[in-house]
């Protein structure tokens, strides 16, 4: 789990010692290596660039030290205790040693005390959103973990959202079964290395200025953060729609936005909710139409009548979906070229885009400036595994 801002600029001068073994009770000669095999994540593996964080810790010799720890015991224990790691209740950090080893792209500590002051100092600092994803044996004497992380800089006034997502690779003591290295490696990044300028600039890139208003949305999940695009998995929502003329116009708007304003069978007034959607039905962007999302609340049975024949409600089934954020007022040029860039992107990743797309636009124009407003474009994919 990335705790790459809580010392960031404390850590940019300091220079990069290679890890201290997990153990010092042989010579260091066979190890177990942290490598990115384990990360086969229906992606295309990224470069080779990779390989050069194929640490080595010096764990064992040829023939394995004879441990008393289960393994899968360790894999549970995680599973129990890393939901905690930013709540009141905390990791239980008896579970690590006291020299262990931390390194993400940004960051790097030597020791418990430091390990625990990063995790301390991130919760200050933000308000962190930790999902784990899945835990796993990967070697004798390692496991490792996939997860999300989506923080929340409380000291800029626009509170911006850095999300990232990864795989921890965790190396286990054989003396005494305690977790002795923790080594993190992003999905945004091609180097994951320490000191990584490309981390950096990841982390900066993700405090630019979003105006969003505070709105309900439809929900989701982010399953994983390329430097490209996200994937994210949406949960059912209800919208209200009407057929539109192009992907960044405003026809068939004031019939949907009438509707939740009272303009249907029983003048039921709906609460707002954000975005506004148009979605393409087809690979040529031809059939459009133009949506708004209802509350989480609201079911389509339990829903009034549209007053007009050209509005319907529908339920939108959720799934996987690829998603692009950029900025500003969109055109019919930006948004079909914004189409353009993420099914390239996903299709090289080797993923399977359905056709068509949805724009989904964040802010009303007349209530703020054009360069911050928010917009996405998201292509639904038809599978995805974090596996």
């Amino acid at each position: 789990m990335s705790m790459a801002t809580s010392n960031l600029f404390h850590q940019i001068s300091r220079p990069f010692h290679f890890p201290t073994p997990c153990t010092t009770f042989r010579p260091p000669c066979t190890a177990v290596n942290i490598h990115l095999k384990h990360r086969k994540l229906s992606l295309k593996p990224k470069t080779k660039n990779h390989l050069k964080w194929a640490i080595k810790l010096s764990l064992v010799e040829q023939s394995p030290l004879k441990s008393n720890f289960d393994l899968e015991q360790l894999v549970g224990f995680l599973y129990e205790d890393l939901p905690h790691l930013f709540d009141d209740k905390g990791i239980d950090k008896s579970a690590y040693d006291e020299r262990v080893f931390f390194r993400d792209p940004i960051t790097k500590h030597d020791d418990l005390s430091g390990y625990l002051f990063n995790i301390a100092l991130l919760k200050t600092l933000f308000t962190p959103r930790f999902q784990l994803h899945w835990v796993k044996p990967t070697g004798p004497y390692e496991i490792t973990t996939r997860w999300t992380m989506v923080m929340k800089f409380m000291l800029l006034p626009w509170k911006p959202e850095l999300v990232f997502t990864g795989t921890s690779v965790m190396g286990v003591n054989p003396e005494n079964g305690k977790f002795c290295s923790h080594v993190d490696f992003w999905d945004s990044l091609e180097k994951n290395d320490y000191f990584s300028f490309e981390g950096l600039t990841e982390v900066f890139k993700q405090l630019r200025i979003y105006k969003t208003p505070e709105l309900e949305s439809p929900k989701y999940q982010i399953l994983k953060k390329t430097a490209n695009y996200e994937v994210r998995q949406y949960d059912p929502f209800v919208v209200v729609e009407t057929n539109a003329d192009k992907l960044s116009g405003n026809t068939g708007f004031n019939d949907v936005a009438g509707y939740i304003f009272g303009k249907n069978s029983t003048t039921e007034k709906i609460p707002m909710t954000t975005p506004v959607f148009t979605q393409a039905m087809d690979a040529d962007l031809s059939k459009v139409s133009i949506q708004i999302v209802l509350p989480s609340d609201k079911e389509t049975k339990s829903l009034p009548n549209p007053n007009q024949e050209t509005v319907s409600l529908r339920k939108v089934e959720g799934g996987i979906a690829a998603v692009i954020k950029f900025s500003g007022k969109p055109t019919e040029d930006s948004v079909r070229e914004k189409e353009k860039i993420l099914r390239s992107n996903i299709i090289k990743d080797g993923l399977k885009p359905q056709p068509g797309c949805l724009l989904a636009r964040y802010n009303d124009p007349g209530r703020t400036w054009s360069f911050i407003m928010r917009n996405e474009v998201l292509i639904w994919l038809d599978d995805f595994s974090l596996d």
